[in-house]
């Protein structure tokens, strides 16, 4: 656990890269994002380069944040305390003074879907213990007996509007298990038809977001008491080969970029993050509707297209584990 000391003098000695300041204060580079943009806990200064600096002031500011939160203060209640205040903070705790005890904005959420529940457990912002629970699919949620939650996210790659009135069922299933929460389908890839479906049954219609940062922010707006929202970010889309079968699975893919916090390099991350995008791409191009033959054959080219750049990608992540000295299955 990080442990505080005396600051030196605000701009004395070297200059921190934010990934640098996240590995020695033991945390995600998202959650130091969310402490510095969300809650102005530190203020580094930006290089023209467009990187954010911290003085060994501000580390040693982070380093005594992490160590008051992990002793079970909310990081919205401490954040906006001077260094005296902080250290003062943790000489009470240290003196045998109870901490502060850490709210949940949202009292329950429940996720569907492994692979999301895996990435959302790395964010700061999602309640831990009982507040949490997952469910590996839609029928799952469905047999649910218990208190009402709060909040439910389902996680669906690639939305087909052939599949929607099935799914529609089955979503409200398992909305009604759960106690009628707000709902959220997270997809990767969907046409406007499916993305309508959704709305008009009141459910929200959000592409997952590609990389931890923006997902913690979406979360943050999400269980936060009701307000200006933004709007759901619009799809994009990719571009070519003949592909041969997937090396690696979402659970894999999601497990890999959540070690870039821990890398000098987070390229691994991206990479993976890339992955995932092309394979639902590739797989939503397969069972997309067809209205003729030469619209079919275009379906097919992105297929492949998509394909081909995910075998492509593959390769790369590999060359990259090799070079981190990463172990992939």
């Amino acid at each position: 656990m990080p442990r505080s000391a005396s600051p030196p003098a605000p701009d004395a000695g070297p200059r921190f890269r934010s990934a640098a300041v996240a590995r020695m204060a033991q945390m995600p580079v998202a959650t130091l994002r969310i402490w510095e943009q969300r809650y102005g806990a530190v203020q580094p200064v930006t290089a023209p380069s467009g990187h954010r600096l911290y003085s060994p002031s501000d580390l040693q500011r982070v380093l005594l944040l992490r160590q008051l939160t992990e002793q079970g203060h909310a990081i919205g209640s401490i954040a906006a305390l001077s260094a005296t205040q902080l250290r003062q903070v943790a000489d009470g705790v240290s003196a045998g003074r109870r901490p502060p005890t850490r709210r949940n904005t949202v009292a329950r959420i429940a996720v569907v879907g492994n692979a999301l529940a895996a990435r959302l457990q790395r964010l700061p912002a999602v309640p831990r213990g009982p507040a949490w629970q997952t469910f590996a699919s839609l029928d799952e949620a469905a047999a649910r007996q218990g208190a009402p939650l709060a909040l439910l996210l389902v996680q669906a790659p690639e939305l087909r509007p052939a599949d929607m009135p099935a799914l529609l069922g089955r979503l409200q299933a398992a909305r009604q298990a759960c106690g009628a929460p707000p709902m959220a389908v997270l997809y990767r890839f969907a046409s406007a038809t499916t993305r309508r479906a959704l709305l008009d049954a009141g459910l929200q219609a959000v592409r997952e977001p590609a990389d931890d940062e923006a997902l913690g922010r979406w979360l943050a707006t999400a269980i936060a008491p009701p307000a200006a929202r933004p709007a759901s970010p619009a799809p994009r889309f990719a571009a070519r080969g003949a592909p041969a079968p997937r090396r690696y699975d979402d659970a894999t893919l999601t497990a890999i970029a959540g070690l870039s916090p821990t890398l000098a390099c987070e390229c691994p991350r991206h990479v993976a993050e890339l992955l995932m995008e092309l394979a639902s791409f590739e797989a939503y191009s397969a069972g997309c509707v067809h209205r003729d033959a030469e619209d079919a054959a275009l379906h097919a080219y992105l297929q492949q297209v998509a394909g081909s750049a995910r075998a492509l990608f593959e390769t790369a992540l590999e060359r990259l584990a090799r070079h981190e000295g990463l172990q992939l299955p």
